[in-house]
């Protein structure tokens, strides 16, 4: 039983049929009721036929109603079914002949309803756009590039103009990567370029022809991979942004200089275009509007990131250290807004790639200012993007040598500490990296820290997460770290009986004593990285010749360390016998020294001794090239 709507449709259809050109009073009242109409009502109506014969008419004088025509069409053919329909080469042809005509101010109409038309059907459509290729009609969508926009047309049909010919682009390149080098080799770079370079320069700047403008580059830069923009684009959108008040067209601006950025020669470009201070500009105009629009507060991220990305290059992190910037980048320290305190911070980490600028930062202020600022926010509750940012720039400010004993009298490890109740994995991986560069070649710190019960018990667990290897190997590396540093090894020509520096093993006592320490660094033997590998190596030497060489007074006076059985219930033997078997191709003449004296202290103790041979760890040792060179030089 047919519908109220089907009764509709098939009367529509029926006029239509009947509608002529050279009759614009039958055949407009019909396209104005098909085109208001839902496009869906004509799912199951081939309306391509009759329309293209209307369109196909040779009567002059009508470009009114054929631009209603490539309206209608332009409508109808939002839904998939009817885009199917229109892929024919004659239709496709001849609203491709009247796009050609964009150049006569007269057929603007019909262009710009051409250009819905035709956009509308190769929208996800491959086959229309290869029949646009086979038509040559790439090249006439290009040209509508060239086509300038004059004060004196009609504002209101250019306006749509200009929104309709980057519409039928974009649709036409959005094919992929095929499609847009088709385009690129027609030279629409460099008709884009032209175009937002000349609009760049305008004051008023021409929003709305930019807001058209832009989209296609996105679209090119998404589908053409390795797309760099010549620095005149780059130069003529930074300009752009700064002079914006569209915070579309600056969420564009922002986007295409994020993909360009990611090349370091484009970062020197950009830092030198002073889009660093552009942005700085504008979110400190801005700022106070982000804070309660969520638009504006995801446009100041945006730009946040770019500026940290900027900062990412070596070369254009240099140049910006010697301009105002630096100092713009130490007042967000202070400011109010969490967003631009972290970006704050993090372009500080940036800057601190070189030990100059670390040494710098230590002697001024700006240490003690970042110490201040983790300390309010060194909780579980804390912003943990803060936090991160804090615990990055802080540890490569304690990387140099003469920086160190500064930042830990100012008090870092007491702020660091309260940190062990985090458990967010990328939070944790770079608290456990920040503490490991303090104590690098701090003996006292490194005492104090492996004393800690509620410390090592923390790295412990972590160093058996399984689902987050960072944090996994920086737990290790830690406790490595704290051995290697907090007992430093005499060593006379490869002696394996040589003696610790200090007589106070207390230290190491606690740390024995905590379960699962001991197993940690055994489990380490079998990391991935032959630098953890090596650390695992040193810490169990230091832990054999401490607990090995200590008198019985000495462990009578301290809790007793039965190493002997710890490193058994740890499998040293069969880690050992791993790393040998898996590494052995690859070892490194420091690996295998350090393995060498790791074995030879284990065959001091008996059980040990017969837990190495039950291994086969001696035959083993000889499977290793280095070794075996040694043996027959």
């Amino acid at each position: 039983m047919a519908t109220k709507e089907t009764v509709v449709v098939e009367d529509l259809v029926k006029e239509l049929k009947r509608a002529t050109l050279e009759d614009g009073e039958t055949a407009t009242p019909v396209l104005a009721k098909i085109s208001a109409a839902d496009p869906k009502m004509y799912e199951e109506v081939d309306l391509a036929e009759p329309l293209h014969n209307l369109l196909s008419t040779t009567s002059s004088g009508c470009d009114g109603l054929r631009a209603q025509v490539a309206k209608c069409i332009a409508d109808v053919a939002k839904t998939a079914s009817q885009r199917k329909r229109f892929t024919s080469r004659n239709t496709i042809g001849i609203l491709l002949n009247f796009i050609a005509e964009a150049h006569k101010t007269d057929k603007i109409a019909l262009v710009t309803q051409s250009c819905r038309a035709l956009g509308n059907i190769c929208y996800l459509n491959d086959d229309a756009r290869n029949i646009i290729v086979e038509l040559s009609g790439d090249a006439t969508l290009v040209k509508l590039l060239d086509v300038k926009v004059n004060a004196t047309d009609d504002a209101a049909a250019m306006e749509q103009f200009i929104k309709v010919r980057c519409g039928v682009l974009s649709n036409f390149i959005l094919g992929g990567e095929e499609f847009a080098k088709k385009a690129m080799a027609l030279g629409i770079m460099e008709k884009l370029e032209a175009t937002t370079e000349a609009a760049s320069k305008e004051n008023p700047l021409p929003e709305d022809l930019l807001t058209n403008t832009l989209p296609p580059l996105s679209i090119l830069t998404e589908n053409v991979s390795d797309l760099k923009f010549s620095a005149t684009l780059n130069g003529s959108l930074v300009r752009i942004l700064g002079a914006s008040t569209n915070p579309d067209l600056a969420e564009m601006c922002l986007e295409l200089l994020h993909y360009q950025a990611e090349y370091d020669d484009v970062k020197v470009l950009l830092a030198k275009e002073g889009l660093c201070e552009t942005i700085y500009r504008l979110l400190e105009k801005y700022k106070t509007f982000a804070s309660s629009n969520s638009d504006a507060r995801a446009l100041m991220k945006s730009a946040c990131d770019l500026i940290v990305l900027i900062l990412t290059g070596d070369d254009s992190m240099n140049y910006l250290y010697s301009t105002a910037f630096l100092t713009n980048m130490e007042a967000w320290l202070g400011a109010e807004d969490v967003d631009l305190v972290t970006t704050g911070v993090l372009a500080l980490g940036n800057f601190a790639r070189t030990d100059s600028h670390c040494i710098d930062m230590v002697q001024s202020n700006v240490m003690q200012k970042l110490l201040e600022i983790l300390a309010k926010n060194n909780g579980t509750t804390d912003d943990m993007n803060l936090q991160h940012a804090l615990l990055s720039t802080l540890r490569n400010l304690v990387i140099p040598k003469v920086n160190k004993t500064a930042v830990i009298e100012a008090g870092l490890v007491k702020i660091l500490l309260p940190m062990l109740e985090i458990h967010t994995p990328w939070v944790v991986f770079k608290l456990l990296g920040t503490l490991r560069m303090t104590v690098d070649g701090q003996e006292k710190l490194a005492l104090e820290l492996l004393a800690n019960e509620k410390l090592i018990k923390q790295l412990v667990a972590w160093s058996n997460i399984t689902d987050h290897a960072g944090v996994t190997g920086e737990s290790l590396r830690l406790m490595a770290w704290l051995i290697k540093h907090a007992y430093a090894v005499h060593r006379h020509d490869g002696d394996a009986n040589a003696q610790p520096f200090r007589e106070d093993h207390t230290s190491l006592v606690h740390f024995a004593h905590t379960e699962g320490a001991v197993e940690s660094m055994v489990r380490m033997l079998t990391s991935q990285h032959l630098v953890m590998q090596n650390e695992s190596l040193i810490a169990l030497s230091i832990l054999l010749i401490v607990f090995s060489g200590s008198t019985a007074e000495q462990q009578q006076q301290q809790r007793p360390v039965d190493l002997d059985a710890l490193l058994v219930a740890a499998n040293v033997g069969g880690r050992l016998a791993e790393l040998i078997s898996q590494r052995a191709d690859t070892m490194t003449k420091e690996i295998v020294e350090n393995l060498q004296s790791v074995v030879a202290l284990l065959r001091k103790s008996d059980a040990l001794a017969q837990h190495m041979a039950q291994h086969n760890i001696d035959e083993l040792l000889k499977s290793i090239p280095i070794i075996v060179e040694y043996c027959t030089l």
